[in-house]
């Protein structure tokens, strides 16, 4: 396992209520450094976040690991199958200002 996986998966795991499901798989091409990450079903929400800040978040801090190593790192939150993002109706889900 390479370091940019160890240090990502010492970001994920204390945010998991499953922190031994989570797993990570890198590919390197052309492009730099892709690593996918895969956790728990139920871990899935903790890991995007609210609007994906904490997804963002993540991807920010390997990206300046990536800087500092002079490569370039790309994150993918790998989502369970048949995972479907729940739709909102607009006119419920409205908050006036």
């Amino acid at each position: 396992m390479e370091l940019d996986q160890k240090y990502l998966e010492s970001i994920v795991k204390p945010l998991c209520e499953y922190p031994e499901d989570v797993s990570t798989e890198r590919k390197v091409d052309e492009m730099g450094v892709l690593i996918s990450l895969r956790v728990n079903d139920d871990d899935v929400p903790f890991i995007i976040g609210k609007r994906g800040y904490v997804a963002s978040a993540i991807r920010k801090v390997l990206r300046l690991y990536g800087a500092k190593h002079k490569k370039n790192i790309t994150l993918r939150v790998l989502q369970p199958d048949g995972y479907v993002k729940e739709e909102r109706d607009p006119v419920t889900s409205f908050r006036p200002i």
